[in-house]
């Protein structure tokens, strides 16, 4: 008997609008917790609990995307500026622990 193949699930990156397998993305999440009622994190597990949104493991990708607003408009909030920055330091640190 043939097994069923397992569907990946697939995601769209929001800087290059490529779609790839949804392990291989990096998840920013907006959790329902801090002073503003929520908090926009990296989410290098995809498993935080929230309003997810995707984007290729690396800092050009997340430049396009917050240049042209996606993150914001996916998530549904207002992202500051400095959490965007500290969104792309711990994306570069990350990415250079990888030595990619």
């Amino acid at each position: 008997m043939e097994q069923k193949q397992k569907k990946i699930p697939e995601r769209q990156c929001l800087g290059c609008n490529g779609h790839f397998p949804k392990g291989t993305l990096l998840r920013v999440v907006r959790s329902p917790q801090g002073e503003d009622g929520y908090t926009v994190t990296l989410d290098f597990t995809g498993k935080k609990s929230g309003r997810g949104a995707y984007i290729c493991k690396n800092v050009a990708c997340l430049k396009k995307a917050r240049k042209s607003g996606r993150i914001a408009r996916s998530l549904e909030c207002e992202i500051p500026e400095a959490v965007y920055d500290a969104m792309e330091a711990e994306l570069a640190a990350e990415d250079g622990a990888d030595g990619r």
